[in-house]
């Protein structure tokens, strides 16, 4: 075979085979569905929120504080002498009674005093009354020599008697001082309490003035707490805001010996002046008897205190992460749609915001951020997350 039918034949098996594939290919393209535009579903940003739940609030207004006694004195000797006496409980952290006497000063030249004033207020009285014997015997005298004429000032010895009485009333007077500071050898507690440091020992001469011990009263005890001027909006102090009645109730907590411990309390007053550094209030909370309990409420003891103030009859607790700039919080309505609400902020403490106005029971109100919000967008609820199991807690 020549090579030009050849040729025509390859060709003719080239054509061939084009057309068969593009006649498959149309095969195909009319086969196919025709393309339907679908319109893609938006993708609704997920929130967390909580439900509004309006009911009575407390308003409690935190602070904290050290606790230091209600009265803290230095006992000191008023006399001279040498301590003879110093009471077993005269010990650091030592207790005792009102009126126990804690130490004594050698009290023998103070009774020798008493006794000798005791013998010239004696010795004066037996002279007033020789000297009054005398002036009516010249008075009866006077009488009989001059009748009704009145006898002058030194024939009624009137200065005499004058004279005597005065010494009369010093030797008294002598009488009680000598007597005064034999009562005074005994040093004795001016309250029940405790001894923070004694600094007298048997033996040992005092001078007048001189510290025997120092102690303080265990009757009740005070923290003062420093707060902002607006937190007294919220609680009473006695004498200092206003109306009339006890202070607000207080609860004083402390992590002391390996425990949580908790004091009942109250406010009392507030001192004298404001911190001219900061402002701050110096409010004063009062436990009464702190070292009943065991263990005791102790001086020198940091505590936190959570002072009870007004009541609101309807208000609701956010998240503060849920209060917006402009005291604005996002609620979300039952069909998805987030809307933005002013409310009225009663107070804001800590992590916490308590709304009076505003929120409706039942709305629901979102806590969790969002980068880009507008009024009146859709959104997604988060679902609820599972609860934890209760933990106990410590302490008491």
């Amino acid at each position: 075979m020549s090579g030009k039918p050849r040729f025509w034949i390859q060709a003719l098996v080239a054509v061939a085979l084009v057309a068969a594939g593009a006649a498959g290919l149309a095969a195909l393209t009319l086969s196919r569905p025709p393309l339907v535009k679908r319109k893609p579903k938006p993708v609704l940003p997920v929130v967390r929120t909580i439900r509004v739940e309006p009911q009575a609030v407390t308003v409690e207004v935190p602070g904290e504080g050290t606790v230091r006694p209600l009265h803290r004195s230095t006992l000191s000797t008023q006399v001279s002498g040498t301590v003879v006496y110093l009471a077993p409980e005269l010990l650091e952290q030592g207790r005792f009674r009102r009126g126990q006497v804690l130490a004594r000063i050698e009290a023998v030249d103070y009774e020798l005093a008493v006794t000798l004033a005791r013998a010239r207020v004696r010795e004066a009285e037996t002279a007033v009354q020789k000297i009054r014997a005398e002036a009516e015997a010249s008075v009866e005298e006077w009488r009989r020599i001059k009748g009704r004429v009145p006898p002058p000032p030194l024939v009624a010895r009137r200065p005499q008697v004058a004279e005597a009485e005065a010494k009369l009333a010093a030797a008294r007077a002598q009488l009680a001082q000598a007597e005064l500071n034999l009562k005074r050898t005994a040093i004795r507690a001016p309250f029940a309490g405790r001894v923070i440091r004694r600094y007298a020992d048997l033996g040992q001469y005092l001078r007048p003035g001189e510290r025997v011990a120092e102690v303080f009263s265990t009757e009740a005890a005070e923290v003062v707490v420093n707060l902002e001027d607006r937190d007294l909006a919220w609680i009473r102090v006695p004498g200092f805001t206003p109306g009339e009645g006890p202070g607000s109730p207080v609860v004083v907590r402390a992590h002391f010996a390996g425990r949580e411990l908790s004091w009942p309390g109250r406010v009392v007053r507030v001192e004298g002046e404001l911190d001219p550094a900061t402002r701050m209030v110096p409010v004063v909370v009062r436990v009464e008897r702190p070292y009943a309990r065991r263990p005791p409420l102790a001086m020198g003891l940091f505590v936190e205190v959570v002072i009870r103030g007004r009541t609101l009859p309807a208000a609701v607790r956010l998240p503060r992460a849920a209060l917006r700039p402009g005291d604005v919080v996002w609620v979300v309505s039952p069909e998805g749609v987030l809307r933005f609400r002013k409310v009225r902020v009663a107070r804001l403490w800590r992590e916490q915001a308590l709304i009076t106005e505003g929120l409706e029971a039942g709305e629901r109100v979102v806590v969790s951020p969002l980068e880009v919000v507008t009024d009146g967008m859709r959104v997604r609820l988060a679902p609820p997350a599972p609860r934890a199991a209760k933990a106990g807690r410590a302490g008491s």
